[in-house]
């Protein structure tokens, strides 16, 4: 079973930057595939950034792109999720996911909120 805790939520205004963090139990952590999902009200949960067990092949949504950056410290059994310039749209529960093998874990989800 692996356990993933997501940090670094909260209030921004527009403009702003966050950096969100998941950690992960484990000791496999290097060969799990991670992404980070969001899921606004009303709105289905979409993937937001995904990348792979090595680290070296990253995707974007394209309303990301050029704003966000994900990274994965396997040292440290975390993956990372960089926000630059932070919109209101922006503003979900961002999920952290796992996929090693056949397995799916997410974390339980923490707010980003842009506004003014």
């Amino acid at each position: 079973q692996v356990q993933l805790v997501e940090s670094g939520g909260g209030l921004v205004q527009p403009g702003g930057s966050l950096r969100l963090s998941c950690a992960a139990s484990g000791s496999t952590f290097s060969s799990y595939h991670m992404s980070w999902y969001r899921q606004a009200p009303g709105k289905e949960r979409e993937l937001v950034a995904r990348i792979t067990a090595s680290g070296r092949t990253t995707n974007y949504v394209d309303s990301v792109k050029g704003r966000f950056t994900i990274s994965k410290d396997n040292a440290k059994n975390t993956v990372y999720l960089q926000m630059n310039n932070l919109k209101p749209e922006d503003t979900a529960v961002y999920y952290c996911r796992a996929v090693h093998s056949t397995w799916i874990y997410w974390g339980q989800g923490i707010q980003v909120t842009v506004s003014s």
